[in-house]
């Protein structure tokens, strides 16, 4: 059992008394608290020699008071002993200087190493002086003894003493603790705490700290802050009015209260457990009213525990602040069981999960009692009620009307502060650039877009002129929209802006007034960065204008330029020429070498050309290997002309790729502004018209334009239109040239040729159709017709008992080298029944060799599938002789300039000699074309030819003719 016996102190002899009567000397367990109110050091220490004599074997504990409590009483400037016997549990005491420590917290370790263990239920502590950090103390005590109950109180000032002590044993101390641990497992104890702080007013950020004190709230001395919000009268009462308003902080377990400790000289504060920057902290008042009811709650609750006596260490400002109530409640613990203790500067707890609390206006006791639940007393009939003055009534009302005004700023404030996160979110979420500026256009604000794009930091750009990113040519006009913007009209402009690094980018910028209350106070920026926007755009313009391989002017560029310069030219009435430059045959590099290389080469002359250009000249590419060139000054004929051969000169160059080396030459064609034409299209036309010339001459050339080659021009433009529309009208139509064998004189075949018989132009020769349907395209659908026409034919001939009758049909370069030549073959085959044997196909030299790698894979194909492959007009081409040993061909047909000259005692035999000895050395046939005389027969004879056709056999005959000449078998003899 816990027994307690109080008493005020008088005098020893008072207290012997007390002793002696109540055998207090013959306990081994004694505890004896001392709280006095009027004593000095001196009477302190007198006092414990005196209790220790009396006690030896007590253990004495306790501290100067600010006011005492005696058997649920309220005492002023009296001592209160109290005796508390214990049966089952062992006390134990220390006391220790703060001086002998770091801080507080590592003085709260050592006490806890010093007396508590494994069994201690209960750690009573006294704190006393400035220099110690309660919560820091409590901190470190629970640190290892996290299931520890904690209680007690920070020692007061009396009337006769301006320090406060604390006292253990024969000891005290004034910047220490006092602490006594209660060991045992039947101890009953707990430790509770009534007051239900409200937070009120705004919310203030600790923008500076260090540990326990606090510089700066909101960038302003915490003084200021008190100064402003509870006035000179809290802070010149500190001592007594600090536990009155604290601080709520947001804690790990929650918000606790955060007391201010003292005032510092600097304006500073400190407080009750350590902060950290960035922290949020709220003034806060007592709810009377709900501190009432958990205060009345908890004693019926400790009611209906086993409780004997009960240790009471109650605020000072709780007495202070509602003294009636706290009469009352003093009253009804010591219903409960005896309640001894004194009211502190602060009290200390720390309940059984862990946390520690330094607290103020609250009601902390300590429960104890040693007897099982079993044995509990009947405490039936007890009754906590509390009828509040009309004091304590007028406080609790204006705690409503505090409570209810914070929950209308509360409201208030979280209208403000969603309205805020919208603009805050609008503004720092934005993907643009958005910056707010004052009147004299000094930046206010900036989001984090902008501080990514000019690198600036916040604090650094804050303060400084808006118009410092700008480009300096930018800043005039910018000016005059920042004031327009002033004066309440939106604006919309472009502008450079430079990053800290030097960066420039083009911004789409719109200016913004914010006005309040009618009140243009400051300028809002938002900034869309169009620099990539602008590259596109000139990308865009520059590919819809110029050359992507040479970076020149394109057609639609040029044509522009040419318009521009000819409404100059006629205004001016100056001459202009227009040059059309055509790279010859240029085909054949881009087949032999790849179009990669050719544009490359391109590159190259592009370069040379704009090289050796006068002044005042412009140079475009129409595509593919065509130029063309605007001359505007001295564009005489002399001068043009000069200019011309500059270009042929430099273009003729050899042109060097990996290694090997090409020489290029081209055709130009000329037009003068007004002479060939008054207009862009018309001179360009004309100049085209004339390189065709020059390309028709053989290249490398240059030709002025001419009223008869722009007719001639028409001419073919409407030869073509016809040409298109005569296989659909069945205009074209085959004749069959016959082919004999020299020794045998008989007609083995025949070589298909295609005539053309047009209704308007009568019969077209092929030397004028054949070139321009290969230059179109339309030569594969012909010589498809013709391919099909021909085999059909020849398997009639055959069907009518001309069963060796053969055929052979030319091909053009165009049609051997399109993807479907060989089907084209195939089906010819199919569709006439013709064994492939009595086909064959006649190819120029430059056909095949054009793309050897191409045209020996088709060629042997061909073989394969049994069709014969002769090399036409042979001698005239490239005639090399290591190709020709590579070639899969069956026939070498000798080009007729040849023949025709072919005499006895003339270099033509000697050739035609070569060629048929090279023919048999090859095991191919050889046929002779272009036969028109007897002498030429006997002559192709004796050299071993084996074929010939021509005039003397016979020329082109049609259908019927060639039938009938079937039918009378000639032969030539």
């Amino acid at each position: 059992m816990a027994k307690t016996i109080t008493c005020i102190y008088e005098d020893e002899y008072q207290l012997y008394s007390l002793i002696d009567m109540h055998e207090l000397k013959e306990y081994p367990s004694l505890l004896v608290q001392v709280f006095s109110g009027m004593a000095d050091r001196d009477s302190l220490l007198k006092l414990q020699n005196i209790i220790k004599k009396m006690v030896p074997l007590a253990t004495v504990i306790g501290c100067s008071a600010s006011g005492e409590i005696f058997e649920g009483n309220i005492t002023e400037n009296k001592t209160i002993i109290s005796f508390t016997v214990f049966d089952k549990t062992e006390v134990k005491s220390t006391l220790l200087h703060q001086e002998s420590f770091k801080d507080s917290f590592d003085m709260g370790k050592r006490l806890a190493q010093q007396i508590v263990d494994f069994d201690t239920k209960v750690l009573i502590i006294f704190p006393a002086g400035d220099k110690v950090d309660s919560q820091s103390l409590l901190e470190g005590i629970i640190e290892g003894n996290p299931q520890l109950t904690v209680s007690g109180g920070i020692a007061g000032n009396t009337g006769l003493s301006p320090e406060p002590y604390s006292i253990a044993g024969e000891e005290l101390t004034s910047q220490g603790v006092v602490g006594v641990a209660l060991q045992s497992k039947q101890l009953f104890a707990q430790v509770q705490s009534h007051i239900i702080w409200q937070e009120i007013g705004k919310v203030f950020t600790v923008t500076k700290s260090n540990g326990d004190i606090i510089y700066s709230l909101d960038k302003k001395k915490p003084l200021q802050i008190l100064k402003h919000y509870l006035g000179e009268g809290f802070i010149k009462d500190i001592s007594n009015s600090r536990f009155e308003f604290p601080f709520t902080i947001s804690h790990k377990d929650g918000k606790v209260s955060l007391f201010i400790i003292d005032i510092l000289k600097n304006g500073a504060i400190r407080v009750s457990r350590n902060v950290s920057e960035g922290d949020k902290l709220t003034f806060s008042y007592p709810n009377i009213e709900a501190t009432i009811d958990q205060t009345l709650q908890g004693f019926r609750q400790i009611a209906k525990k086993p409780v004997e006596t009960i240790f009471v260490y109650n605020s000072l400002s709780r007495k202070r602040f509602a003294r009636d109530f706290s009469e009352k409640e003093l009253m009804m613990l010591q219903s409960i069981a005896p309640a001894n203790g004194f009211f502190t500067n602060g009290e200390v707890l720390a309940g059984n999960e862990g946390t520690a609390q330094h607290g103020g206006l609250s009601l902390t006791y300590l429960s104890l009692s040693e007897q099982s639940l079993e044995k509990r007393e009947n405490r039936g009939g007890l009754s906590f009620k509390y009828s509040m003055p009309e004091q304590l009534k007028t406080l609790a009302s204006l705690t409503r009307l505090m409570d209810s005004s914070q929950e209308d700023f509360q409201q208030l404030h979280e209208n403000l502060t969603i309205s805020e996160q919208y603009h805050q979110s609008l503004f720092n979420n934005h993907t643009d650039i958005v910056y707010s500026t004052d009147l004299q256009g000094y930046f206010t604000n900036v989001n984090p877009a902008f501080d990514d794009m000019f690198g600036y930091r916040h604090d650094e750009i804050t303060g400084a002129s808006s118009f410092k990113i700008v480009l300096s040519e930018d800043i005039p006009r910018v000016r005059m929209h920042f004031f327009r913007a002033i004066k309440g009209k939106e604006q919309y402009y472009n502008a450079t802006l430079i990053s800290k690094s030097g960066e420039m980018n083009l911004f789409q910028l719109k200016n913004i007034p914010i006005t309040v209350n009618g009140e243009c106070v400051g300028i809002y920026v938002i900034g869309k960065n169009m620099t990539e926007q602008k590259k596109i755009e000139e990308k865009i313009t520059e590919l819809a204008n110029f050359d992507h391989d040479t970076g020149l002017p394109n057609r639609m560029r040029f044509t522009e330029q040419l318009e521009q310069m000819l409404q100059r030219a006629k205004k001016k009435k100056r001459i202009l020429a227009v040059l059309s430059i055509d790279i010859d045959r240029f085909k054949l590099i881009n087949d032999s070498l790849g179009h990669f290389a050719g544009d490359m080469i391109l590159k190259e002359i592009a370069f040379r050309i704009e090289k050796v250009l006068p002044s005042g000249s412009y140079i475009g590419r129409f595509g593919g290997d065509k130029f063309t060139v605007i001359l505007t000054k001295e564009a005489q004929v002399d001068e043009v002309m000069k200019a011309a051969k500059s270009i042929l000169l430099e273009i003729s160059k050899p042109v060097h790729h990996e290694s090997q080396e090409f020489f290029v030459t081209a055709s130009i064609g000329v037009s003068f502004y007004p002479e060939d034409g008054t207009d862009e299209h018309e001179l360009l036309k004309n100049a085209d018209i004339a390189t065709n010339r020059s390309k028709d001459k053989g290249g490398n050339q240059i030709t002025f334009f001419s009223t008869e080659m722009n007719e001639q021009a028409l001419n073919r433009l409407e030869l073509e239109s016809y040409l298109r529309k005569a296989l659909q009208k069945n205009e074209f139509y085959l004749m069959f040239q016959p082919l004999i064998d020299l020794e045998s004189g008989k007609i083995f075949g025949s070589e298909a040729l295609i005539r053309w018989n047009h209704p308007k132009l009568g019969l077209v020769s092929p030397a004028d159709f054949i070139p321009l349907a290969e230059e179109t395209g339309i030569i594969q659908e012909i010589g498809r017709w013709v391919l099909r026409t021909a085999c059909m034919q020849n398997k009639k001939w055959q069907e009518l008992g001309n069963n060796q009758l053969a055929v052979a049909v030319n091909v053009s370069a165009y049609q051997f080298q399109q993807p479907g030549f060989m089907n084209d073959v195939k089906q010819a085959l199919s569709e006439s029944k013709l064994d492939p044997q009595y086909l064959t196909l006649e190819l120029t030299e430059s056909t095949m060799l054009t793309n050897i790698d191409y045209s020996i894979p088709i060629m042997r194909a061909l073989q394969k599938l049994g069709v014969k492959v002769s090399i036409d007009d042979f001698g005239t081409g490239y005639s090399s002789l290591s190709y020709l040993k590579d070639l899969p061909i069956n026939t070498l047909k000798i080009d007729r300039s040849f023949i025709n000259n072919l005499r006895v005692d003339t270099y033509d035999i000697a050739i035609v000699k070569a060629i048929i000895t090279m023919g048999h050395g090859l095991e191919v046939k050889v046929v002779a074309e272009g036969v028109e005389t007897k002498e030429q027969i006997e002559l192709l004879k004796e050299l071993n030819c084996h074929y010939a056709q021509g005039f003397y056999i016979h020329k082109p005959l049609k259908i019927t003719e060639f039938e009938k000449g079937l039918k009378e078998k000639a032969e030539i003899k």
